[in-house]
């Protein structure tokens, strides 16, 4: 038996987690630059504000109705979630983090008599020591299981687990999905099949399997596979490396000026060598890209430029040091420049390093800026990140994203940390 694990309405389950007065009311999270809304209570969902809906449109909506507005705070998010799934992996014999609020659990081991209950012992233990709410969805198979987490978030929210283990329940729920929801079913399979009158799970898991494999690939037969309770997927324990790593902003107002965006280069150059180190990785090819506001009525330029390293690295320093090369050969006075990026990829194991015949490399220095390296993820892992950092990355952040309404990062950084008025 397979669990998924969901944290309902994360990032707005994250910003009530402080401030208790909120938990009944509506609260949005809004994207990058508070540009439109990316997550929603209950209540919010109640007024009709739809995922996606743009901030300004809605600002009718937020006076009339007081919803709490909040800007993305990714660092809060992503240590609430690690706590989460810390939970999960001290109460599930093994776990896969799916994604920031999601995580598959192999329940075959449980005994199965009581295996709903312990699905709910799961629930109220995450709420508990993290408090943050789920909703539990247990089935043979990771899409069955995935089909009955949605089926509570529907019809089973104040109960929060189902269990699908028998025919009948199966159907019920099945029928409930529509065909578009079903994971692993993308937009232009679920067109195929609502012109052909399949709008729902049941009716796709009827199909014959060679039709399926035929017009959906193999990928579409494991999924009516999945749905009728053979599994064809198990748990990723291990994620695999990622072969590519972008980290990329749309700056909060257009900028001119290279040192400015020199800065934010550099920043996601360290951010791509961040996450190289943290799965074990090093890269050999660079991408960096600048463009303008293709929305503004005023001179456009976008490019895109990519180099080889000579020796595959993960180094904050050599990676900072391309990107600006590559800065240096695509930037262009007189743009106003709205968003910048920074890619790696040819990405291999940093054990693996195979080194250029042609580029002498010393060893002993080498291995001091690994050993640097490592001690500044730990630190800054402590203490807050960019606590120590490259001073291209620079202080002043003027190119950082429009976040009006940010919360705190309680958890995170010392001088943020929540206080309590004794008064």
């Amino acid at each position: 038996m397979f669990g998924i694990i969901d944290c309902n309405n994360f990032y707005a389950s994250c910003e009530r987690l402080f401030v208790p007065k909120l938990a009944k009311e509506p609260v949005v999270v809004l994207s990058n630059n508070d540009g439109c809304v990316i997550a929603r209570s209950e209540e919010a969902k109640a007024l009709g504000i739809k995922m996606g809906a743009v901030a300004h449109e809605i600002e009718d909506t937020i006076q009339k109705y007081s919803v709490k507005v909040f800007s993305s705070n990714y660092a809060l998010y992503g240590d609430i979630s690690n706590r989460v799934m810390e939970v999960i992996k001290s109460l599930a014999p093994a776990i896969e983090v799916y994604s920031i609020d999601e995580a598959f659990v192999d329940l075959s081991d449980m005994p199965y008599h009581d295996l709903e209950g312990f699905v709910h012992s799961i629930r109220q233990t995450i709420l508990q020591y993290v408090g943050i709410p789920v909703s539990i969805g247990v089935a043979r198979t990771k899409t069955l299981a995935k089909i009955a987490n949605r089926f509570v978030k529907k019809h089973l929210r104040e109960k929060g687990v189902c269990v699908l283990d028998n025919p009948v329940d199966i159907q019920i729920a099945l029928q409930a999905t529509k065909v578009e929801d079903i994971w692993g079913v993308g937009y232009q399979y679920s067109k195929i099949l609502t012109e052909l009158s399949i709008f729902n799970a049941l009716q796709f898991s009827l199909l014959n399997p060679n039709w399926v494999k035929k017009k959906m690939t193999i990928q579409g037969l494991r999924t009516l596979r999945e749905l009728n309770e053979f599994p064809c997927l198990t748990l990723e324990l291990q994620p695999e490396p990622k072969k590519a790593i972008l980290n990329s902003r749309s700056f909060g107002k257009s900028q001119k000026d290279k040192v400015i965006i020199s800065e934010a280069v550099s920043t996601f150059a360290a951010r791509c060598a961040e996450k190289l180190r943290k799965q074990k990785s090093s890269a050999n090819l660079l991408n960096v890209f600048l463009y303008t506001n293709r929305f503004r009525n005023e001179p456009q330029y976008n490019i895109s430029r990519t180099i080889e390293i000579e020796n595959a690295t993960n180094d904050t320093g050599d990676l900072i040091g391309a990107a600006l090369r590559v800065l240096d050969i695509i930037y262009k006075p007189g743009f106003n420049y709205k968003k910048c990026g920074v890619m790696v990829s040819g990405i291999v194991p940093e054990d693996f390093v195979q080194t250029n015949l042609f580029f002498e490399i010393d060893l002993e220095v080498g291995k001091k800026n690994r050993e640097i390296m490592r001690r500044m993820d730990e630190y800054n892992k402590k203490v807050g990140r960019d606590t120590i950092r490259m001073a291209a990355m620079g202080f002043g952040r003027e190119w950082k994203l429009r976040q009006e309404y940010k919360s705190p990062r309680y958890t995170t950084v010392l001088g943020e940390i929540l206080t309590i008025n004794n008064d």
